[in-house]
């Protein structure tokens, strides 16, 4: 898929179809030029590439767990802060550049499966492999945006601006089936293929569909049916646990068999500088969104048991030893180190007062910690990084075929070991303690926590949150930074690092852009905003 989307911005432009982030209301394509450019061999093929930059940007999914008890931003303009801490307002920015980005994308989309029969020549199978791959990537926008904002207007044709002033929102319920009856339809009639090569690898396979498909199940608690289409996964996929779980965000295992669906970048034509807003100063970052104490918690210890469990052996004075494996891989504390492109390690130390990476400093993180995963270190200048960003990847798809089991009472030994046991063996973990199946009382409670480890930081927390209706307990109150041991400023020598907020019969949905509301006065908007 690289070089094909590296043509195909001067095609999309010089045709009048680049995008960027608009209002719903944005004025149709229904010029002369727009007619004559389907008639042309490759118009679908060059619209349908363009369709797959909005499924998600690299600066949404590093923000995405600033909303949540995993992360904070100490930025401010056009990102989640006032998300995460409860402030925002149906003016918020970040709300309204999610709800635009999400619509141009929907549009796109239909731009394809309305004007596809124009174009001359086209086989039936790359005909039907692009309506599944665009019907895809529509479901998983409909997803992203009714998950947080409930009801939302459902369309899947072109609108016009008189349409858009006044369209009214469609029930999620509605929605839901919707996206799935179009799932069932690409997955069924084997609209995709199983895998890709050459310069298509990335692309949207069957596999991906049902993990889309998954995904909304996942978030509709809907667990029978959950369970039958991550079973098809594991039984029938090429996807695989790759074996080392740092491994998994390095340039050179990008697109590796664990990899179910990403968004592929290429420097320099698609990179991005994310990294330097997460990367602490001595690498010449900035740090202004970092990890929380609250996630560092969560990681286990390496017999298998939660800090706060007796027996654990934590001890909060010599807090990273005999953690979770994860926890080093994907976050940066005194004496954890990234690897440099000599192979050489970059030690780092977040203590008060220790350097420039020392919790306090302008520059340095506002927590104490540093996220670590997704360090690229053959970046370019200015810290560019062309390292992919995963999406979907086979490990999501044995949690959720785990939760699902677990919820359904059918979560066992076996079952156990075709799932958790796998994650926690590519880990690290030899504990036999941390191996072995725990038994059945409080079981989902134990997979929801090795979710959170295991993807932690990949921009799936929120919904995790939103979901299990958790919000008014992990959002509520301050949240943390590092352990200091001093009195003033902290809550048991935990740095305050924000005080938070959340009403769950209010932020339980975003609110509905003003702007578009007024634009719209059929657009009601969400309860207590």
């Amino acid at each position: 898929m690289k070089p094909i989307i590296l043509k195909t911005a001067l095609c999309l432009l010089l045709a009048g179809f680049a995008v960027s982030c608009v209002e719903l209301d944005t004025p149709p394509y229904d010029g002369e030029t727009d007619l004559t450019y389907w008639e042309k061999p490759g118009a679908s093929l060059n619209v349908l590439n363009s369709c797959y930059s909005n499924l998600y940007s690299a600066e949404e999914v590093f923000y995405a767990d600033a909303m949540t008890d995993n992360a904070y931003t100490k930025a401010t303009t056009n990102l989640p802060q006032a998300i995460g801490n409860g402030s925002y307002s149906p003016d918020d920015p970040y709300v309204k550049s999610v709800w635009d980005f999400r619509y141009s994308g929907i549009r796109l989309c239909n731009q394809l499966t309305e004007n596809i029969d124009k174009e001359p020549g086209l086989s039936t199978e790359l005909y039907n492999r692009y309506l599944g791959e665009v019907k895809v990537i529509r479901a998983f926008l409909y997803f992203e945006l009714y998950s947080r904002f409930g009801d939302i207007p459902y369309y899947t044709h072109v609108i016009s601006i008189a349409e858009s002033q006044e369209i009214r929102r469609t029930p999620k319920s509605e929605i839901v089936e919707n996206l799935l009856v179009e799932l069932n339809e690409v997955i069924n009639n084997n609209y995709l293929p199983s895998s890709y090569s050459g310069s298509d690898v990335g692309r949207i396979t069957r596999w991906a569909a049902m993990a889309v498909k998954a995904r909304i199940l996942l978030f509709e608690s809907r667990w029978s049916e959950l369970k039958e289409v991550t079973g098809r996964i594991v039984a029938e996929s090429p996807h695989k646990l790759f074996p080392d779980y740092a491994g998994l965000f390095e340039l050179a295992n990008e697109n590796n068999e664990e990899v179910i669906l990403g968004l592929q970048q290429i420097y320099p034509d698609i990179a991005n500088s994310k990294q330097y807003e997460f990367l602490p100063p001595s690498l010449g970052g900035y740090a202004q969104l970092a990890p929380l104490q609250e996630l560092v918690d969560n990681y286990i210890t390496l017999n298998g048991k939660a800090i706060t469990e007796t027996g654990s052996g934590y001890d909060k004075n010599n807090p990273f030893v005999n953690r979770d494996p994860r926890l080093q891989a994907t976050i940066a504390y005194t004496g954890n180190s990234y690897t440099l492109a000599d192979g050489s390690r970059h030690v780092i130390n977040c203590e008060p007062g220790s350097g420039e990476d020392g919790y306090g400093l302008s520059n340095s993180s506002p927590t104490g910690y540093y996220i670590k995963k997704y360090w690229d270190k053959e970046y370019r200048g200015n810290l560019q990084s062309g390292l992919n960003i995963i999406l979907i990847r086979y490990a999501d798809v044995l949690l959720m075929h785990a939760e699902a089991l677990a919820e359904l009472g059918e979560m066992n030994e076996a079952a156990w070991n075709n799932t958790i046991y796998l994650l926690r063996e590519r880990a690290g973990f030899t504990d036999p303690e941390a191996l072995k199946f725990p038994g059945a009382a409080g079981i989902a409670e134990v997979i929801r926590r090795e979710r959170r480890s295991e993807l932690a930081l990949e921009g799936l927390r929120l919904k995790d949150i939103q979901r299990l209706k958790i919000g008014s307990t992990v959002l509520n109150g301050w949240c943390h930074g590092l352990y200091t041991g001093e009195v003033v400023g902290t809550d048991d020598g935990y740095v305050r690092v924000e005080q938070r907020t959340f009403t769950e019969n209010k932020h339980s949905l975003w609110p509905i852009p003003q702007n578009d509301r007024n634009l719209n006065s059929n657009l009601t908007q969400n309860p207590n905003w």
